[in-house]
């Protein structure tokens, strides 16, 4: 387990049921899959056990190129938790195959983002040893 996951964080360990099992074992390979309604083909994320759509209940899953595009974010100032290191960027990013995700954002200084901005999602370890999306420079994710 890292350093960020031995301190005492408020941050609560990741609840992880049948419908969202896929996007986070996928996360500890590396990879982002999306949930796909399997009658009206909608992608849909955070997970759910049904479509908003068509209000299937019959799913799978697409793997996702990872390239994105910066939608919006905020800069996080408090309150404060030893899990992250502040100020903490986060943002909400356009998927290439056309749904989004929220994730912090590393390597990039705040005066820099740019709505618009080609990023990618990499994984980094969160507070729990748990691997989470990350959003970084297009070009730079592992």
């Amino acid at each position: 387990m890292s350093e960020t996951g031995s301190r005492h964080t408020a941050v609560p360990r990741l609840t992880v049921t049948d419908d969202n099992d896929f996007f986070f074992s996928a996360a500890k390979e590396g990879r982002l899959e999306i949930q796909r309604c399997a009658d009206c083909k909608t992608l849909r994320h955070p997970p759910a056990p049904a479509c908003p759509e068509c209000r299937s209940f019959s799913w799978d899953t697409v793997e996702s190129t990872r390239r994105c595009t910066l939608h919006s974010f905020t800069v996080i100032h408090h309150p404060k938790d030893p899990a992250f290191e502040y100020p903490l960027a986060v943002g909400l990013v356009d998927l290439e195959e056309g749904t989004r995700l929220v994730a912090d954002i590393a390597g990039i200084d705040h005066e820099e983002l740019e709505f618009g901005m080609e990023l990618e999602v990499a994984f980094s370890e969160h507070a729990h040893g748990e691997m989470l999306p990350q959003l970084r420079r297009r070009g730079s994710a592992q």
